[in-house]
């Protein structure tokens, strides 16, 4: 075990991440005496996250050290761990991401992983954690990087081809899914076991059991024709999933909102968006935009006499630092280089599967090939991933054509005259917020 390590948080300013992650941290009584090492360019933001967990470490008397900070290479310095959550341009550059190709009929409900605000977001992204990942190589060569920042396979990708770091990209849609699948089943969540893998937001529970038997009857059973119709059942909001499942006998991971636009078959049109149940951009955005008016609201709590929560959440990324500093092995589930671990997706891709954590590092699971209908659409998606990779490493304009030409969603909807035109406004408007780019 390392002598009170050191743990730096970029992105700390949300909320969702920063003080979750540090809360979950300081849980574990064998981190005692840890560092955390906030840092955010947002000085408001990052202010909030720092009093929540400085009032957490006084309240519960603990042993540990927070520092806050808005330069990077401060935080990095002698870090152990490196954990990132970042959305490089802010609301200005997720507004493009989703209104630009809205106007030639592309409704994104997320716009974070593909379709053309996925691309874009992932250039912006992968970008920019490719910096922060120069800074680790230069300031604390021997730290584990683990990133939560979406496009995770593009963002991964980027990462593991262009650094020699210990890499891991973290996800918590695999659990949450499995959480989903046993209320909708009525079962305790506890009795279910499952095995999941294929790319970030499109793996499948390629196995599913409830007390040592197949679950999937049982699955396709309480799945029956209510969830169309029936607005008390627990999967009236989940019908791009349930569509998929009856058509390919498998379970995604990622919710409908998400799995909708690394399809070409359910956002046609608005009405598409009405029958599905999922989010057109103005709801997105709307969502989005109520989420930073909480942040005002929560710092009320601040003046509360009642301690604060201090419960573990379950997220991967401090069960990782608790299993590498204590040697105790825990699986967890990883995006990782695909090197023949799913032999029918691409060698090189990024893949997300079970991988058990150690003091030794990170294990993957050799997972074997796919049900060949789901590595069909895993292919799919890591085509246009793969083009967007190449924009970011080559530094090309064209590249970017190429992945939105790829992309399910651009190409369901648009001819390629009208692809090209889409890269070309996306990249002009964002220019501001993008690498550069030839």
């Amino acid at each position: 075990m390392s002598d009170k390590p050191k743990v730096a948080l970029i992105g700390a300013g949300s909320r969702a991440f920063g003080l979750t992650v540090a809360t979950d941290l300081l849980t574990f009584p064998e981190l005692e005496g840890l560092t955390i090492s906030l840092m955010d360019i947002n000085k408001e933001s990052l202010g909030l996250t720092a009093s929540f967990v400085k009032r957490i470490v006084q309240e519960r008397g603990l042993k540990a050290s927070v520092e806050v900070t808005t330069d990077r290479r401060e935080a990095i310095a002698d870090a152990d761990y490196v954990v990132a959550s970042i959305r490089s341009g802010g609301m200005q550059a997720t507004k493009l991401d989703l209104e630009i190709p809205a106007k030639y009929g592309i409704e994104q409900g997320v716009g974070d992983t593909l379709g053309p605000g996925g691309i874009f977001y992932g250039i912006k992204n992968a970008s920019a954690l490719l910096e922060i990942g120069r800074d680790i190589e230069e300031a604390s060569p021997d730290a584990v990087f683990i990133n939560y920042t979406n496009p995770m396979a593009i963002n991964s990708w980027v990462i593991l081809d262009s650094t020699r770091l210990k890499y891991i990209g973290l996800c918590h849609s695999v659990p949450g899914t499995a959480r989903e699948l046993a209320n909708y089943m009525g079962i305790p969540y506890e009795e279910l076991s499952y095995t999941a893998a294929g790319i970030n937001h499109m793996a499948w529970f390629i196995e599913l059991k409830w007390k040592g038997k197949d679950a999937y009857p049982l699955l396709s059973e309480k799945l029956d024709e209510r969830v169309y119709t029936d607005p008390n059942h627990p999967a009236y909001r989940d019908l791009v999933r349930v569509e998929v499942f009856k058509s390919v006998g498998y379970y995604s991971a990622e919710d409908s909102n998400h799995l909708s636009e690394y399809l070409p078959y359910f956002r046609k049109d608005l009405e598409s968006l009405k029958k599905y149940r999922i989010l057109n951009h103005e709801e997105r955005l709307s969502l989005m935009e109520k989420r930073e008016e909480r942040k005002k609201q929560e710092a009320e709590k601040l003046k509360s006499a009642q301690a604060l929560p201090f419960n573990r959440s379950g997220e991967f990324g401090p069960q990782v630092i608790y299993a590498m500093e204590t040697g105790t092995p825990t699986k967890i589930y990883g995006n990782v280089k695909n090197t023949g671990l799913i032999p029918n997706l691409p060698y090189g891709s990024v893949v997300e599967l079970p991988v058990f954590v150690d003091k030794g590092g990170f294990h993957p699971v050799y997972v074997g090939d796919l049900p060949p209908q789901l590595a069909a659409l895993n292919r799919m998606d890591i085509s246009a991933q793969e083009l967007a990779v190449k924009a970011i490493l080559e530094g090309s304009k064209e590249r970017v054509f190429h992945a939105l030409l790829a992309d399910p969603l651009t190409s369901s909807h648009l001819s390629i005259p009208e692809i090209r035109k889409v890269a070309n406004e996306m990249l002009e408007a964002e220019a501001p917020y993008l690498p550069p780019l030839k």
